[in-house]
């Protein structure tokens, strides 16, 4: 009868003791089920707040080109009709489409019209410009890289690739609405020039 009853108290432990480690692990594993969907909540909850700091935009400029000089020497042959661009000072207009993230880099790509004493041209290009700082007034870093075409003495023009880096400044009149100043080299039809250039952001 003794016996029976040691028995019967082991047999209600190891009951006890099966149920009280199912029940532990049943807790853990709730616990790793809540941790994982608050982690996929906040990582859905940041992705789409980042995603929100992607707005449309969109840039007017205008400007005036400076000519410095050739970038290859030519040794006139016959035939020749001199070099792409003549020499002559220009003006253009350049609308850019693109993306901004944080307010602070902008993608996009561009058209633009150039005049050089008479000879018009075409340019597309991408445009990538970095702000560094959130601020009223801020520096700006801008990359255009792209192709031109320049109806000049040649026949059906002539067209190369084009390269303009920039450095400037930016002021943000309100969130959405900035106007900026930049200058800096440009690289294009056989020559250097100096862009001097005006533009507006919204």
């Amino acid at each position: 009868m003794h016996q029976n009853k040691h028995h019967l108290v082991e047999n209600c432990n190891k009951v006890l003791k099966t149920m009280i480690i199912a029940d532990i692990k049943n807790i853990i594993l709730s616990m790793k089920k809540t941790k994982f969907v608050l982690i996929i909540a906040i990582l859905l909850i940041t992705g789409f707040k980042s995603y929100t700091q992607i707005q449309y935009s969109m840039k007017f400029e205008t400007g005036y080109l400076i000519f410095k000089r050739h970038t290859i020497q030519i040794d006139p042959g016959p035939g020749w009709k001199g070099y792409n661009l003549k020499g002559h000072d220009g003006c253009n207009l350049n609308v850019i489409n693109g993306i901004k993230f944080n307010d602070k880099i902008f993608v996009g790509v561009g058209i633009g019209y150039s005049n050089f004493n008479g000879s018009s041209g075409i340019s597309a290009y991408s445009d990538l410009e970095y702000l560094p700082l959130k601020t009223k007034l801020s520096p700006l870093i801008n990359f255009k890289v792209g192709y031109n075409h320049l109806w000049n003495q040649n026949k059906n023009g002539t067209g190369t690739t084009m390269a303009e880096f920039n450095l400037g400044m930016n002021y943000r009149v309100t969130p959405k609405l900035g106007a900026y100043i930049k200058s800096g080299v440009l690289f294009m039809q056989q020559s250097m020039l100096i862009p001097l250039s005006l533009g507006v952001r919204f």
